[in-house]
């Protein structure tokens, strides 16, 4: 399967577990890899027969305002199933990073999703580089 990537695409959104974390719209950045078939695309070159990724970009950039969450798990999980429903991958993996350590270059958690899996989660994962 063809895989249409968006990485580190950056955010400053209301993200905290206590109200003073939140008060503040944080650096987040978030990455995204589709599973798409692009064949027809790419024998076409017609940007109808694929995902558009600038769409993807400027939608996932606009979901945060106005919201908050107390967990970037919550945000990802929000941002998968916003990408599965609207632009319609196979499957989406989503990778948000956060920098509220100062001793570590970033936290992450990622996750994915898949259509076939009626958006049940396939794996999920926390990280600390």
């Amino acid at each position: 399967m063809s895989k249409i990537s968006i990485v580190d695409l950056e955010v400053s959104w209301h993200v905290g577990v206590g109200d003073e974390e939140r008060a503040t719209p944080q650096r987040l950045l978030i990455s995204l890899e589709m599973e798409f078939d692009f064949a027809a695309a790419a024998m076409t070159d017609r940007v109808t027969k694929t995902i558009d990724y600038f769409a993807v970009a400027q939608r996932v950039s606009k979901f945060g305002e106005g919201r908050n969450w107390k967990l970037i798990e919550k945000l990802a999980t929000d941002v998968a199933d916003l990408v599965l429903s609207e632009f319609q991958p196979q499957e989406v993996t989503v990778e948000v990073k956060k920098f509220p350590i100062p001793q570590a270059r970033y936290v992450s958690v990622s996750l994915t999703r898949s259509r076939a899996g009626q958006g049940m989660v396939k794996r999920a994962a926390w990280g600390i580089p």
